[in-house]
């Protein structure tokens, strides 16, 4: 890889890209076969892999509305990249075929027999009825992505030229925008993942999964900024004062994650109701209680230690190990959530479940870089540029 350092543009774009693409067509294709073996275990494998690299582009779009909304000015040189993982978003929606096409072996509540003889599902059934669901997928889609284009639009006329305007505009954008967000993301996951069991709810699980997104977002950020080191890339750009502050970002939601999280599970258990306990005693089958007590050890009670230490947030290899592992954490949490719909009494991670996730994560890779290393990696012509690669924290 190689920058230009006068245009921040890449000359060289390595071989990410092609690697990252060639991943995904060799996953998606092993993925076929297990669709052909077990179609109930693909699609919850696919539906596992698909919810998690979708937070990681949504945690990049709630990255960048906060930043246009609190004028932050550390966060600039960031900006492009964060642009360019929210990028993705529409086409997450051409991934998300297949989990329409395997709605029936998904959601109980699309079976109408089922309904019928379910006094609950018939009460939910004006909400969880599948031309419904098709609609809000989507609006989710179409408001994720006006968002996201507008911004980017905006961010890229900045390159040609600087007008005071258009940073007004982005800002005019983000304030609507982190409503919808908060709106489209809560009752995605309401959709998509709690109907997965149409008896059960929670008011808070929406704040759950917002926060592993925000986390994921974070993260794969923080890889994205030690591949480049790596590279020789914009090591003068994003300096350890960046990456300091987000660590900070990644132990704090950390922290939120296990809050909401125990505050779901404190009130179920205080209040003792069947129609809420079931959802987490079927959790307590089998080797799902490894899975469950695993959770809050190693989603909070580890990275809360190994992140605490300022020299750990602001060590290179250090946080990059943080941020690989809190990825493969927030798998795990999705996985958690998913799959007692369909391995009832013992989690078991299978090749199916590797295949998913690397055929959509070589594309989602491939498609990001794509976007990234087509213009300049930073924002040239933001009046904060200056301050932001200045930041001492």
């Amino acid at each position: 890889m190689k920058l230009d350092k006068n245009t921040y543009k890449l000359t060289d774009k390595g071989k990410l890209g092609t690697m990252a693409l060639t991943l995904g067509l060799v996953g998606l294709i092993v993925s076929a076969f297990g669709f052909m073996q077990d179609k109930a275990q693909f699609y919850h494998s696919y539906l596992v892999a698909f919810f998690f690299w979708s937070t990681i582009a949504l945690g990049a779009l709630f990255f960048t509305l906060l930043h246009h909304l609190t004028r932050a000015n550390w966060s600039t040189v960031l900006r492009r990249l964060s642009e360019s993982i929210m990028s993705n978003i529409p086409f997450m929606l051409i991934l998300f075929i297949p989990v329409l096409l395997g709605i029936h072996d998904l959601y109980h509540w699309s079976h109408q027999d089922a309904v019928a003889t379910d006094h609950l599902l018939q009460l939910k059934s004006p909400y969880l009825n599948v031309p419904f669901f098709l609609v809000r997928v989507a609006f989710y889609f179409t408001v994720w992505t006006v968002v996201a284009y507008a911004l980017i639009r905006y961010s890229l006329k900045q390159d040609t030229h600087h007008e005071d305007s258009l940073y007004l505009k982005m800002r005019k954008v983000s304030a609507p925008g982190l409503l919808l967000f908060a709106f489209t993301l809560t009752f995605a996951a309401v959709d998509w993942l709690m109907s997965l069991e149409p008896h059960w709810y929670s008011t808070i699980f929406g704040v759950y999964i917002f926060a592993g997104t925000f986390i994921a977002g974070i993260a794969f950020t923080i890889i994205i900024i030690a591949y480049q080191k790596k590279q020789g890339i914009l090591n003068d750009v994003i300096t350890v004062e960046h990456r300091h502050n987000l660590g900070k970002l990644l132990f704090a939601f950390t922290v939120f994650w296990a809050y909401i999280g125990f505050s779901q599970y404190l009130l179920i258990w205080y209040a003792n109701i069947p129609e809420e306990t079931f959802w987490f005693l079927q959790r307590w089958e089998g080797n799902w209680k490894i899975v469950s007590i695993l959770l809050p050890i190693g989603h909070f009670g580890l990275p809360f230690l190994m992140l605490i230490p300022r020299a750990a947030k602001r060590s290179f290899g250090w946080l990059l190990f943080m941020a690989v592992y809190m990825l493969i954490m927030h798998y795990i949490d999705i996985y958690w959530i998913v799959m007692p719909n369909h391995l009832e009494q013992n989690a078991a991670f299978g090749w199916v479940d590797l295949s998913t996730f690397a055929g959509i994560g070589g594309i989602f890779v491939w498609l990001f870089w794509r976007k990234y290393t087509k213009g300049a990696l930073i924002p040239i012509k933001d009046p904060g540029l200056k301050l932001s690669m200045e930041h001492v924290n």
